[in-house]
């Protein structure tokens, strides 16, 4: 299998944000607005814990793809680039947890 990574499948997305391509679901979900794909993006964050919690392993890496592909979808909406969570998550990279909680600022 060649190798594909997050950055691809979020150039992939910004690609057909706006393609105006009627079959693309993507192009969809952009026109619809944040509303709608937050709204996806908690559905199937639920169907991934449901599968989860059945030990449905195909299900949980479907509905992972899923999740991912729409948690990429609302970040490229919202104007935030993929490479902004990935620093973020880097610099909590040798931190505890709750060490890294604790930081964070209260409210």
């Amino acid at each position: 299998m060649a190798e594909f990574s997050f950055s691809d499948l979020e150039t992939t997305i910004r690609d057909r944000a706006h393609s105006g391509d009627p079959d693309s679901w993507t192009a969809k979900l952009f026109a619809r607005g944040i509303d709608k794909a937050a709204q996806k993006l908690g559905e199937e964050a639920v169907e991934t814990v449901i599968a989860a919690v059945k030990g449905d392993r195909q299900g949980l890496v479907s509905e992972s793809a899923d999740l991912i592909y729409h948690w990429l979808v609302v970040l490229g909406l919202s104007g935030v680039p993929l490479s902004d969570v990935l620093k973020e998550l880097e610099s909590r990279t040798g931190r505890s947890g709750i060490a890294e909680k604790a930081s964070r600022p209260k409210g």
